[in-house]
C-alpha cells in the first residue's frame, strides 16, 4: 500500500499539535512522514490552559506559573488548601504553539499545509484527506476538526463559556503563591457561574469569568461582570488589561465516536473524540493521556484506536451523571460544588476529577451530593448507554 504520508493530522490545535510533538519525541516514530493540515497557522496567544498534575511533564518548560495553594469560595464555604500530590499549572497557547512548531521545523519529514479541510474517508486500505486544493493519502488520519461532531443541542449540551483578562495592577495586590480555583460568590441567574483568579506575580493575574449554560452572553455582560468583580471583590481600582481571551467549550451528553463511520484508519482526537471532560470542560490533560496512548500503540505497530477500559467507562458515567443533573436544573451547580468542597479534601476532589481516585474517595464524593437527583440521573445514563449498545 503506497501512501503519501504515514500519518496525517487534520487540525493543528491542542490535540493535533500535542500528537505531533509526542510522535516527534519518540525515537521509533520521529522519522515517519507526517502531514499537518489546517486552514490557519496557529501562533496567536488565543487561550490559556490550566490543569493539575503530579510531577513534571514534557511541557514543564513552558508552564507560565504554578500554584501549590488554591482557594474555593461560595456564600457558604471558604477553603484555602495546600496541594500535596498535585501542582496547579498554567500554559498559554502562544508558548505551546511556538514550542511545537519550532521543534517540528527541525524535521524534514514533517509537512504543513494551510488548506481548508472538506472531507475525509477510507478506501482500499488508505485514509484520504480531501482539502480545497487536493487529496492526500495516509496510513492513518488523526482528526480534530468539527466535521464529524455529533448533534449537540440545548437538551444534551451545556456550553462552558468564558472571558479572561490578564491584568496588571499599579501596585502589589496579589499573592502569586495562591490561586483561586472557583469563586461562586456571584449571581447565578445564567447558570453555573464562577471566577478564576490566578496571579502570576504580585501585580499581574488572570481573572476569568466562567459560566456553564445553554447559550453565551452578550460580550458587554462579560466585561461588566469582570470590571465589577475586580473593583468590588478584589478591591483593585487602577489596572490595565494586558490581554483578553474568550472561548466556548461544549460539555455534552452526545455520543462521540473514536473513529468516523466505517473506518478504523480515521481516528478522532481532542474534542472530536470526546476528550473534553463532559462534567467540567477540562481538556488539556485528557488530550495528553489520549495522544500518549495513541503514540504507544503506534510504537508497537498496533492500531491507534484506544479501547475504553472499565475505569474510563466508570468515570464517563460519573461525568454524564453530573452533566445530566446540571441540565435538569434540579440542583444548582453552585450547590453541588459547594457540597463537594464542604465535605471533602479539595485534593481528593481534584483526584476524582482527574479520573484518579480510589474506591473510598469515590464513595465519599458520591455521598457528598444530593442523593435523589444524582441517583435518577445515574440510572438514566446507564439505561441510555444500554439502549445505545442494543
Amino acid at each position: 500500500m503506497k501512501v503519501d504520508y504515514d500519518y496525517i493530522i487534520a487540525g493543528s490545535g491542542l490535540a493535533g499539535l500535542s500528537l505531533l510533538y509526542r510522535l516527534l519525541l519518540d525515537k521509533d516514530l520521529q522519522k515517519k512522514t507526517i502531514l499537518v493540515v489546517d486552514k490557519v497557522k496557529k501562533s496567536d496567544n488565543d487561550r490559556t490552559w490550566c490543569y493539575w498534575e503530579e510531577g513534571e511533564s514534557i511541557f514543564e518548560g513552558i508552564v507560565r506559573h504554578k500554584w501549590a495553594t488554591l482557594q474555593f469560595f461560595s456564600p457558604e464555604v471558604a477553603k484555602t488548601f495546600t496541594l500535596k500530590k498535585y501542582r496547579y499549572k498554567m500554559i498559554q497557547a502562544g508558548d505551546f504553539y511556538r514550542l511545537v512548531m519550532e521543534y517540528a521545523a527541525t524535521f524534514e519529514n514533517v509537512t504543513f499545509k494551510r488548506e481548508a479541510i472538506l472531507d475525509m474517508n477510507e478506501k482500499d486500505g488508505q485514509s484520504i484527506l480531501i482539502t480545497e486544493n487536493k487529496q492526500y493519502t495516509g496510513r492513518y488520519i488523526f482528526n480534530s476538526t468539527t466535521l464529524f461532531l455529533p448533534e449537540m443541542n440545548t437538551q444534551n449540551t451545556l456550553l462552558q463559556h468564558f472571558m479572561g483578562w490578564f491584568i496588571k495592577a499599579d501596585s502589589p495586590v496579589f499573592d502569586e503563591k495562591i490561586g483561586t480555583l472557583m469563586d461562586f460568590r456571584l449571581e447565578q441567574q445564567h447558570g453555573v457561574t464562577f471566577m478564576y483568579v490566578l496571579p502570576t506575580s504580585s501585580t499581574e493575574a488572570l481573572i476569568e469569568f466562567t459560566l456553564f449554560s445553554e447559550s453565551t452572553l452578550e460580550k458587554e455582560a462579560y466585561n461588566f461582570t469582570l470590571k465589577d468583580y475586580i473593583s468590588s471583590e478584589l478591591g483593585i481600582k487602577n489596572y490595565k488589561i494586558l490581554h483578553k481571551e474568550f472561548g466556548v467549550i461544549p460539555m455534552s451528553l452526545a455520543q462521540f465516536s473514536k473513529t468516523i463511520k466505517n473506518s478504523e484508519r480515521i481516528v478522532n482526537i481532542g474534542t472530536a473524540g470526546g476528550f473534553t471532560k463532559a462534567s467540567t470542560g477540562y481538556t488539556f490533560q485528557f488530550v495528553q493521556k489520549n495522544v500518549s496512548q495513541i503514540v504507544e500503540r503506534l510504537k508497537f505497530q498496533k492500531p491507534p484506536v484506544v479501547d475504553d477500559s472499565w475505569k474510563s467507562k466508570k468515570y464517563a458515567w460519573y461525568d454524564r451523571t453530573l452533566l445530566d443533573v446540571l441540565l435538569s436544573k434540579k440542583v444548582t451547580g453552585r450547590y453541588i460544588f459547594e457540597s463537594l468542597f464542604r465535605k471533602n479534601s479539595p485534593e481528593k476532589i481534584l483526584s476524582f476529577l482527574d479520573n484518579d481516585s480510589n474506591f473510598w474517595e469515590e464513595f465519599k464524593i458520591r455521598n457528598s451530593v444530593p442523593l435523589l437527583p444524582f441517583m435518577f440521573s445515574g440510572i438514566k445514563q446507564l439505561l441510555l448507554k444500554k439502549e445505545t449498545k442494543d
